[in-house]
């Protein structure tokens, strides 16, 4: 493995801590960038610009989201028999998204890291081993910027935090589908990291929503959208995360033990499990 590809690990590192702590963030939202972010959203999906409808937590958004489309419903819309009618926005957000990092992904290229590349065997996983190993047994950069950046970044906003905040509010009922503004790190810490370490060109246009994207996640926590209102969330007051065990990429959850390590700024504390087991390492 030569020192080029050792540096651009160490990049990639710089840049995955940078959007962890934009994913970890307890600054009040931006509210006007947030607001002209989606209302470019919502134009690009032929709607008008919302009324935005802004709270303290996703708890006390939860009685303004009646009617609001959960996964359920948006999966009938990938299906080969349709419901009538015009697809929800939230369907075509999805899609949309859907689409944009397909296409990020197609402008991906790699770098030779020097090492003879790893053979698999068809529909064999990648092996996850500490990153500079795996770079120096042939595992190509771009996937090892996949576990070590996106799967990394994934088990501690996702796992760490928004699924079991998700999981707190399951007692109410089946949620509608929200996007998670500063969570969604994960995924485009890992498109920003390829184009910023040159092993990506975006074409111009995706290239643009790509940053509307990231631009939201420095801006906000959570967000519905409705036809015509957003109902969108600050971010939390207080979150305090701890290392999980071992993680060979700085990985981290819910703190464990005394106080609760989540509040909001209306002051509810998601009752969270934080005794469920943790990943101590990313899965393939």
């Amino acid at each position: 493995m030569s020192e080029l590809v050792a540096e651009y690990w160490r990049h990639a590192v710089e840049i995955r801590r940078e959007w962890l702590e934009h994913g970890l963030s307890t600054r009040p939202a931006d509210r006007t960038v947030a607001e002209e972010i989606v209302a470019g959203i919502y134009a690009r999906h032929s709607r008008h610009r919302p009324h935005v409808h802004w709270v303290a937590s996703p708890r006390q958004a939860l009685p303004l989201l009646d009617g609001l489309p959960t996964h359920e419903i948006l999966q009938r819309w990938v299906m080969a028999r349709r419901p009538p009618g015009p697809p929800p926005l939230a369907s075509d957000i999805a899609a949309g998204l859907s689409r944009l990092r397909s296409a990020l992904d197609a402008c991906i290229s790699d770098l030779d890291t020097g090492a003879p590349r790893l053979v698999r065997r068809n529909g064999q996983p990648w092996p996850v081993l500490p990153p500079l190993e795996a770079l120096a047994k042939g595992v190509p950069l771009r996937e090892v910027l996949r576990q070590g950046v996106r799967d990394a970044l994934r088990t501690s906003l996702a796992d760490g935090f928004y699924l079991p905040v998700r999981a707190a509010l399951a007692g109410h009922g089946p949620l509608p589908v929200a996007w998670y503004g500063q969570q969604e790190a994960h995924w485009i810490a890992y498109y920003d990291a390829l184009r910023r370490l040159g092993l990506a060109r975006y074409r111009p246009s995706d290239n643009d929503q790509l940053d509307d994207w990231a631009t939201l996640a420095r801006s906000c926590g959570w967000w519905w959208p409705g036809e015509r209102v957003c109902v969108m969330v600050d971010r939390p007051a207080v979150l305090e995360t701890e290392p999980i065990p071992d993680g060979w990429h700085e990985q981290v959850r819910l703190r464990r033990g005394g106080r609760p390590p989540v509040e909001y700024r209306d002051g509810w504390q998601p009752p969270i499990a934080t005794a469920r087991p943790s990943s101590s390492r990313d899965r393939p």
